[in-house]
């Protein structure tokens, strides 16, 4: 048996006034009804930066600036494997609306770790909470 490709997909962290946007997940998809950073999976032919800018104008309105790469995380559930492409960016036009996922909010750091995420965003959270404390 082949194993499969991992699906790649580009999240974007943006920050703004403090706090993190944070999507949640519509409840009939895979990790339905949890909290993940926005972003979605790559399709045939695009870079990954070219994904999260599509992705993001597709699930929330916005455009960003250019992503800026963060983290690489690779993480096997038992149906299939994702590989988690992190960009730090920001809105450059537009406000955040729900048209792809069930709402949005805006999470300050320290909050992440208690936010339901799917357990591929756990380095990251701790990734992130690490940076804030070195600060």
């Amino acid at each position: 048996m082949a194993i499969a490709e991992p699906v790649q997909v580009a999240a974007a962290l943006i920050l703004h006034e403090g706090r993190y946007l944070l999507t949640r997940r519509k409840a009939d998809v895979h990790l339905g009804g949890l909290w993940e950073f926005p972003g979605g999976k790559r399709e045939p032919g695009e870079s990954l930066e070219e994904c999260l800018c599509r992705e993001l104008r597709e699930e929330l309105g916005i455009e960003i600036t250019a992503p800026a790469p963060f983290q690489v995380i690779r993480h096997a559930y038992p149906e299939k494997t994702v590989e988690l492409h992190f960009f730090r960016c920001t809105i450059k036009d537009g406000h955040p609306r729900p048209l792809g996922c069930e709402t949005l909010q805006w999470v300050p750091p320290e909050e992440l770790a208690r936010m339901p995420l799917p357990p591929a965003d756990r380095p990251l959270v701790d990734a992130l909470i690490s940076l804030r404390a070195a600060k």
